[in-house]
């Protein structure tokens, strides 16, 4: 695929803070039968030990992991022959039922959309160098998340 052609297909953006999903699942008029959206918002919750969830924080390094997305988003364009993907991620405060991630992505058929957008939330969970730490009434903790592979 050419590198012009490629980013066309891809759009990458981090957001200060809360994401703006209206803005963020907009995709281009090209003809395509299906689109796949995923938010992640922050959600309530309550710890035992350190109260109520307040908001989570997100940092990243943001070169690698434009870099990192990119990659996946072009294994998605070629594993499920997707013709649009958008990525826009949070870094900073998100508050609770606030979106800090959207994915979307815009097939021909519907069931392409479906598989590489769970695709791309998955792996970029895996993949992308992106720390969540999470705001408690008594303080931060550090999400676990899940182990980085290495690509």
């Amino acid at each position: 695929m050419p590198q012009d052609m490629a980013k066309q297909q891809i759009e990458i953006q981090f957001i200060a803070d809360a994401i703006d999903v209206g803005v963020a699942t907009v995709l281009p008029s090209i003809g395509c039968g299906g689109e796949c959206i995923f938010v992640g918002r922050t959600r309530p919750q309550n710890n035992e030990q350190h109260g109520e969830l307040k908001a989570l924080q997100y940092d990243c390094y943001e070169e690698l992991a434009e870099k990192e997305l990119q990659a996946l988003a072009k294994e998605a364009i070629r594993r499920f022959g997707v013709r649009h993907i958008r990525v826009t991620h949070s870094v900073g405060r998100v508050a609770i039922h606030q979106a800090s991630v959207v994915i979307a992505v815009a097939s021909d058929h519907r069931d392409d959309a479906f598989t590489a957008c769970r695709f791309m939330i998955d792996i970029l969970k895996q993949r992308v160098p992106i720390w969540k730490q999470e705001v408690w009434s008594d303080g931060t903790t550090w999400s676990n998340g899940v182990p980085l592979i290495a690509t």
